[in-house]
C-alpha cells in the first residue's frame, strides 16, 4: 500500500480507464460469442462479416474503431457503433467505482462485477437471455466476497432473499397472469446480487430496477404509443451499479422520506 501511496493518484485513475478499456474490448467478445456459444479464446478477433484477422492496432479500444472509420479495413463492412460504446462505457464503469471505494478488496469485487453487468446488459437486450456462463460464476463470486465484506450469515440471506423472491414470482406467475413472469437467468442473477449486496440491497435493487423499467415503459408509452419491451434483465444491471455506487444514500434518503 506504500508503494501504491507514492504514485500520483491520476496515474492510479490512468491505469483503471486504461485497463477498463481493455477489458471493455474483451467484454465485445462476449457479447458477440456467448450467445452462440462459441469460445471466447479461440479464433481471435476477426471480421464477422468477412473472417478476416483483426489485426493488433486495429483492436485499440475505442482508437482502432476512430482509426477505421468505423469500417473493416479488409471488407469494408459498417463496423457496430456498440463496440466503442461498450469500451468507452465499461471503462467509465469502472473509474466510477475505484474513485468511489479506492484501494479494497470491496473495490476489486465491484470491479469484477460491473464489466459483467455490460455483458448481461447487451445481452439480454440482443437475444433476451442472460447466460449461465455469468450467472453462475456470479453466484459464486457474490456469496465469496458477500461473505467477505458482510459476512456469511447475511450473504447466504441475501442469496434467498434475491433468488427465493424471483424464483416465487416465477411459479406464481402462470397462474395469477397467466404468462411466464420471470426467467431462470432473471432468478439465477439476482441471487447473486443478493449474495453480494446482502438482503436489504438487493431488495433496493429490484425496487430501483422496477422503477426504471416503469419510467421507460411510460415515455415509450407516451412518445411511441407501446410500453417497453426490454427485457428486466438490463434495468436490474443498471439497478445494481446505482445501488453498489449510491446505495447507502438512497436507503438513507428514504428513511428520512418516510419517517
Amino acid at each position: 500500500m506504500e508503494f501504491f501511496a507514492q504514485i500520483p493518484f491520476a496515474f492510479h485513475v490512468a491505469y483503471v480507464v486504461f485497463i477498463g478499456l481493455c477489458i471493455g474490448s474483451f467484454a465485445n467478445v462476449c457479447i458477440y460469442r456467448m450467445p452462440l456459444k462459441e469460445s471466447l479464446v479461440f479464433p481471435g478477433s476477426h471480421c464477422p462479416s468477412c473472417n478476416s484477422a483483426i489485426k493488433i492496432y486495429d483492436n485499440i479500444p475505442v482508437l482502432g474503431y476512430l482509426l477505421l472509420q468505423g469500417k473493416c479495413r479488409n471488407c469494408k463492412t459498417r463496423i457496430s457503433a456498440r463496440y466503442p460504446l461498450v469500451e468507452a462505457l465499461t471503462a467509465a464503469l469502472m473509474t466510477g467505482v475505484f474513485l468511489k471505494f479506492g484501494f479494497t478488496w470491496e473495490c476489486l469485487a465491484y470491479l469484477i462485477v460491473t464489466p459483467a453487468l455490460v455483458i448481461i446488459t447487451a445481452i439480454d437486450l440482443e437475444h433476451q437471455i442472460i447466460p449461465d456462463a455469468l450467472t453462475l460464476p456470479g453466484i459464486v463470486l457474490g456469496l465469496a466476497a458477500g461473505s467477505y465484506i458482510m459476512g456469511p450469515i447475511n450473504s447466504i440471506i441475501g442469496f434467498l432473499v434475491g433468488g427465493g423472491l424471483f424464483y416465487g414470482i416465477a411459479v406464481a406467475s402462470p397462474f395469477i397472469f397467466g404468462k411466464e413472469g420471470m426467467g431462470g437467468g432473471d432468478i439465477k442473477y439476482i441471487a447473486g446480487v443478493g449474495a453480494l449486496l446482502g438482503w436489504k440491497s438487493v431488495l433496493l435493487v429490484i425496487f430501483v430496477g422496477s422503477f426504471l423499467g416503469a419510467v421507460v415503459g411510460l415515455v415509450q408509452k407516451l412518445f411511441m404509443g407501446k410500453g417497453s419491451q426490454i427485457p428486466f434483465g438490463p434495468y436490474l444491471a443498471a439497478a445494481t451499479y446505482i445501488v453498489i455506487m449510491a446505495g447507502d444514500e438512497l436507503i438513507r434518503l428514504y428513511i428520512q422520506l418516510v419517517v
